[in-house]
């Protein structure tokens, strides 16, 4: 049989376990209110380790993530130049292609009604 939870506890099982909103819960008092991880260890009763290794986690994360409303870089901002010059070439090709259908279709039309 399974074993019984009890808190966050299961019964006859030393190692807790928590759940990912309160991980969540815990970071944040570190990494958003500015408490240390000691002290944030000792208030939920969790090993300054573990605590530890959770806000690393979530930093990494973080430091993945780009704030939308920052400036470009330079490389950023020449790569965006490059492909709305490619954007506008693309377009004015596409365009053109149009148009050689539109005409090919009037040529096709008048011949067919010429056949008649």
């Amino acid at each position: 049989m399974f074993p019984e939870w009890k808190g966050n506890r299961i019964m006859g099982s030393t190692r807790r376990r928590f759940t990912d909103e309160y991980k969540a819960n815990a970071v944040s008092l570190v990494l958003d209110d500015g408490h240390t991880v000691a002290e944030v260890a000792r208030n939920i009763d969790a090993h300054e380790m573990t605590l530890g290794k959770w806000v690393k986690k979530e930093r990494d994360a973080r430091k993945g993530q780009v704030d939308p409303q920052s400036p470009l870089t330079e490389t950023e901002r020449a790569e965006l130049d490059r492909l709305r010059e490619e954007n506008k070439a693309v377009k004015a090709e596409n365009a053109h292609l149009q148009m050689q259908v539109s005409f090919a279709k009037k040529v096709a039309t008048w011949f067919a009604k010429d056949q008649q």
